[in-house]
């Protein structure tokens, strides 16, 4: 039996009976990895940028992301941590797939392969994660361009695709309150990948350091 303090999802009348115990044993003692991939994600950004800030590779005041790891030795760090960063994420939407996946034996509230697709989504976003990782923005510009495009675009369209399944699940799964998070994170990451998209399609960044009389390179 729950705790007293433990909340029950909202199962419609009879389908419990029906579907018998929830299987949720393999659920238990995974709430680590989301935890454990935003701390070292967290942990990445911030030692990767003192190293970088301390070597005088990047000024303090809001560098790019992957110019605090363009140059060593905050390149070999940035590079092992965010690839871990990757496996964390994807592990972490495969475990939300199975999730929903038991749910939806339940209340049946999205045709299933939607929750394939999603997952699969959010894979390719890791790996594209990984590509910027594992090429330095000054060593392989075009390929790690390249793979940052596809981690935002992924992660974008997947907080979105999340969002969905979260209006669908209610009221048994979801919360309003979760769904209007979720649905502000769409609309920013949504507003957010614009800008990014135009100026990586427009502007070639090939170095860090720049002169007052250069020019930026365009495409």
């Amino acid at each position: 039996m729950p705790s007293a303090g433990e909340r029950q999802p909202l199962i419609p009348n009879g389908t419990r009976g029906r579907c018998g115990r929830m299987p949720w044993s393999f659920t238990q003692g995974v709430a680590f990895v989301p935890t454990l991939l935003v701390c070292w994600s967290s942990a990445a950004f911030i030692i990767s940028y003192v190293i970088a800030v301390l070597c005088g590779h990047v000024e303090p005041l809001f560098p790019y992301i992957s110019d605090t790891g363009a140059k060593p030795p905050e390149s070999g760090i940035f590079g092992f941590m965010i690839n871990v960063s990757a496996f964390l994420g994807a592990a972490t939407m495969y475990t939300r797939y199975l999730i929903i996946k038991k749910q939806n034996e339940v209340t049946n509230f999205i045709a299933p392969y939607f929750n394939i697709i999603t997952l699969i989504i959010g894979v390719v976003g890791c790996v594209g994660m990984g590509v910027v990782a594992s090429f330095q923005e000054l060593a392989v510009p075009a390929v790690h361009d390249g793979g940052a495009l596809v981690a935002f675009v992924c992660g974008v369209v997947y907080i979105v695709f999340q969002t969905i399944i979260s209006y669908k699940s209610r009221p048994e799964w979801s919360t309003p309150c979760i769904c209007y998070i979720r649905l502000a994170l769409s609309i920013m990451s949504f507003i957010a990948a614009i800008p990014m998209i135009v100026c990586a399609s427009v502007i070639s960044i090939t170095k860090i350091d720049w002169n007052p009389g250069e020019k930026v390179k365009l495409h």
